[in-house]
């Protein structure tokens, strides 16, 4: 706020200024040293530096899974990484692509709207060469993708998807969807031109041959999880572990995995010295008797109550009565023990 003088503070600095005391520039108002940042309207940002490096070590993980998978999947040396994540409107990415390339249009399920996974021509002919049996040195002689090349590619991007989900897990449960492939960036309209996206680009290089793959995603489709895009709630997440969304994917691996499943028919104390004497055709009397129940084993964990019997010419069992639930903290500490072998 300026200071308003009065008539005496006036008359006195008159007065020290005509004795010689005081030099007129001693009174020049100081120069404004504030910082000025120019802000574009048509090309507002959105995401913060936090937000951006929170999304740049998302896909580093990304990264380090697809380097795996891909070089799995080819039988070659891969190396993906994270050259660069941006914000900038679609038609600064769109403008930036070749032609023709692979755009593949990703359902990002359960956020609204699509996402574009851009794979460099090189990469795409190297990828297809090697699954077709050749060195995958690539070809400098770009062309659309016949049928039997998109469904190659399909394939890989349903893969690299895969690896997509894992890696949003701390943020989402991300269930992205291959959609459809197109070869000309002009066909690709998932959002206006002026909205603003983020780029991350990925450097990769299969053997001797290198190029990019972009990964674009809106402001508007991402905007619902903004938020979570934090170094706060990703650490934080990070050492929480075992979160609903994370029991939800982990659930889904574990449903594919094979488990022993054991009816108890009885139990007996036998004698070490009777037990080396057992020859083929000796009867052991257990403790139970035909008509008992038995307990079906899940694992280790009794689970079901059974009835022994016969399907065919197969010994089987019927299940008649389950004994207990598997609860959310049994899961928590199944998922924890069994997580690194999936």
């Amino acid at each position: 706020m300026t200071e308003v003088l009065s008539q005496d503070e006036i008359d006195q600095l008159l007065t020290a200024i005509n004795a010689g005391d005081t030099e007129p520039e001693d009174f020049r108002p100081a120069a404004d040293t504030r910082k000025i940042k120019i802000y574009d309207f048509k090309r507002p940002d959105k995401f913060s530096k936090e937000q951006i490096r929170t999304v740049q070590i998302m896909h580093e993980t990304f990264a380090r899974l697809t380097t795996t998978s891909l070089s799995a999947t080819l039988r070659s040396m891969i190396h993906v990484h994270v050259a660069s994540v941006d914000q900038l409107t679609y038609e600064e990415f769109i403008r930036s692509i070749p032609t023709p390339t692979t755009l593949a249009i990703i359902n990002m399920d359960p956020l609204k709207g699509n996402a574009i996974l851009e794979i460099d021509p090189a990469i795409t002919f190297s990828i297809i060469e090697r699954l077709f049996g050749g060195p995958g040195e690539g070809t400098k002689d770009t062309h659309e993708l016949t049928d039997i090349e998109t469904s190659v590619m399909e394939g890989i991007i349903v893969r690299i998807l895969g690896n997509m989900r894992e890696a949003w897990t701390t943020v989402l449960d991300l269930r992205p969807r291959l959609g459809q492939i197109d070869t000309n960036p002009q066909f690709a309209q998932i959002v206006p031109p002026t909205e603003m996206v983020v780029l991350v680009t990925l450097e990769t290089k299969i053997g001797d041959v290198e190029g990019m793959m972009n990964f674009c995603i809106p402001y508007i489709t991402i905007e619902p999880i903004i938020g979570k895009l934090s170094a706060q709630f990703w650490y934080s997440s990070v050492r929480r572990g075992a979160t609903t969304e994370n029991l939800n994917v982990l659930k889904e691996k574990l449903s594919t995995v094979d488990v022993d499943v054991v009816a108890e028919i009885g139990k007996i104390q036998v004698p070490i010295k009777d037990v080396l004497g057992l020859q083929v055709g000796d009867v052991v009397r257990l403790n139970t008797r035909v008509e008992d129940t038995y307990s079906l084993n899940i694992g280790r964990k009794k689970k079901f109550l059974c009835r022994p019997g016969v399907i065919g010419k197969k010994m089987a069992v019927q299940i008649i009565k389950k004994i207990a639930e598997v609860g959310q903290d049994e899961f928590a500490e199944l998922a924890a023990n069994g997580e690194d072998s999936l």
